[in-house]
């Protein structure tokens, strides 16, 4: 399932999860993942409210005071000692509260580990981020995308005193984000908000081609003079955009790129999870060289797979790596047809790929592997294998055209 959050007035945690309730998520079931976290006495409740003439579910999150200042690894143990919550939805919630960590770790020029979270360590920012990881595994949403973000205008207080509009965590979340202008006197993205549309969307900008199955709505908690304080979600699935080849090409194809950035995994255990990786239906698996925080050097894994690989491939990745998040971006790719072919050189059968470009002959490939062993097996060169392959095939091309030419000839 694709989504594409339209964000006209901003994102909040809470109007996240509203929305996906509205378009389908179960919400007893994400009140016992709630639940599943010890927070037995937080209760989660919708209501159908109307923002400017427009309806909408509004999420309301009941619980007892309380004043804990948690630290992310607190929480992290929290989601991970549920057994009510999937293992997609865990690692789901566990990058959102990272990605928190991290921009307020910056913001205020200390370490992920020393952070207290105010705001968003507090029982409902967990409900709401919690609840949304849920949602999102509930309603199997394996890539988003959505509009810019509109962050509002003015000051609000935070418990660290009076700060201007994007709040730190906020613009630093956002960083690479486009955003959108806004008027608005009000904060209309939240840290938690912006955390969600970080580490769930692939992209930003307009409604990508797409045909919509479900709509969710969810309501902020104010009212706004300018406009509808809404959060509206599209759900179905993407459609190849439209596609100019030339007749005879072959027709665009939708695939997901799956990446991650790591920076203290040993190279074997990289090398290990690409061959797992290719062996588990992955097309193309490759590591770049990048230079990461601190000036670290560290490797980027790129997974290139089908839609409905990605969720089990992506699964595959936490687990061979150990690394907090993957990122997920959809793509068009248009492929030439191969055909298995097999040549006979002096050495024996090498098998090999044929390809072809319309109105062009085909060309060979020759496989590695068999060169590979024929040079062993003869203690020849490999070069001299693949030469061979390749003259092999170039005979019999030319044989064929020349019975071609003596038929036509006849």
């Amino acid at each position: 399932m694709f989504a594409y959050l339209d964000c006209a007035s901003g994102i909040s945690g809470d109007m996240t999860l509203g929305a996906l309730v509205d378009a389908g998520a179960d919400l007893a079931a994400i009140q016992a993942g709630i639940h599943s976290l010890g927070l037995t006495q937080v209760q989660l409740s919708v209501s159908e409210v109307k923002k400017k003439g427009f309806r909408a579910l509004q999420l309301q999150i009941t619980h007892p005071p309380e004043h804990a200042h948690r630290h992310l690894h607190h929480i992290t143990d929290m989601i991970g000692a549920s057994a009510e919550i999937s293992p997609r939805a865990k690692a789901l919630a566990g990058q959102i509260f990272t990605r928190i960590g991290e921009a307020e770790a910056k913001v205020h020029g200390t370490t992920i580990r020393k952070v207290h979270f105010h705001e968003v360590g507090a029982i409902d920012s967990i409900a709401d981020i919690v609840g949304t990881a849920i949602a999102w595994d509930q309603l199997d949403i394996t890539a988003a995308a959505a509009s810019p973000i509109p962050t509002g205008h003015g000051f609000i207080t935070i418990a660290h005193g009076r700060c201007s509009l994007p709040a730190p965590a906020t613009a630093e979340i956002l960083t690479g984000v486009p955003l959108a202008e806004s008027t608005v006197q009000a904060e209309l993205t939240t840290p938690t908000g912006a955390a969600i549309v970080r580490e769930l969307c692939g992209g930003f900008g307009p409604s990508p081609a797409m045909t919509i199955t479900k709509i969710g709505y969810g309501a902020g908690q104010r009212d706004l003079a300018e406009q509808a304080n809404l959060l509206r979600i599209l759900l179905g699935e993407r459609t190849a955009p439209a596609d100019s080849a030339a007749p005879g090409w072959p027709a665009l194809e939708t695939l997901c790129l799956l990446e991650t950035n790591l920076d203290d995994v040993p190279g074997e255990v990289v090398g290990h999870a690409a061959t797992e990786l290719l062996a588990a239906g992955a097309l193309d698996v490759y590591g770049t060289p990048i230079q990461m925080k601190k000036s670290r050097p560290g490797v980027m894994l790129s997974v290139l797979c089908r839609p409905g690989d990605a969720d089990r491939l992506e699964q595959r990745m936490f687990e061979e790596t150990g690394t907090l998040g993957i990122r997920r971006t959809t793509m068009a790719r248009r492929a030439l047809v191969r055909q298995e072919f097999t040549v006979e050189t002096l050495w024996g059968p090498v098998a090999g790929k044929l390809t072809r470009l319309p109105g062009r002959p085909a060309g060979f490939s020759p496989e590695y592997e068999d060169c590979r062993k024929i040079a062993l097996a003869a203690a020849v060169p490999l070069r001299e294998v693949q030469a061979a392959a390749l003259a092999a095939y170039a005979r019999r091309q030319d044989a064929r055209q020349q019975g071609a030419d003596n038929g036509a000839n006849g």
